[in-house]
């Protein structure tokens, strides 16, 4: 039951990941650019960026990378924790949304993993 949990889990935040932040960003959509440019990052390297969240994120996914593609999307989310505080947005909605996401990865990854439970684990 639990590594059903944690598979939901990360299949959520791996949709998440892909049709919300990796797809505008690969596709050129313009929301991606307009988002960035407001916090104060003009000419950001949206193919880049969406690439590394991509393989982030399918390495997440992957049973056997899991562990490195959560550190790797930590990264990555912490990048977009640093521009939001930055840009100065909206504190619980914005910029806190990375750490949010983080819970929720790492909560997925635990989850669904007895190795990662034995190194953390949830009861005592």
């Amino acid at each position: 039951m639990m590594q059903k949990l944690g598979w939901a889990l990360s299949g959520l935040f791996g949709l998440f990941m892909l049709g919300a932040s990796v797809a505008p960003k690969l596709s050129g959509m313009a929301v991606a650019d307009e988002s960035l440019v407001a916090l104060g990052w003009e000419n950001a390297p949206l193919l880049l960026i969406g690439v590394l969240e991509l393989i982030a994120t399918v390495l997440y996914l992957i049973p056997a990378t899991g562990v490195l593609g959560a550190a790797l999307m930590m990264a990555i989310l912490g990048g977009a924790m640093a521009t939001n505080l930055q840009g100065q947005a909206p504190l619980y909605s914005h910029t806190l949304f990375s750490v949010y996401l983080g819970i929720l990865m790492w909560v997925g990854l635990i989850l669904r993993d007895p190795r990662i439970r034995a190194v953390f684990p949830l009861v005592r």
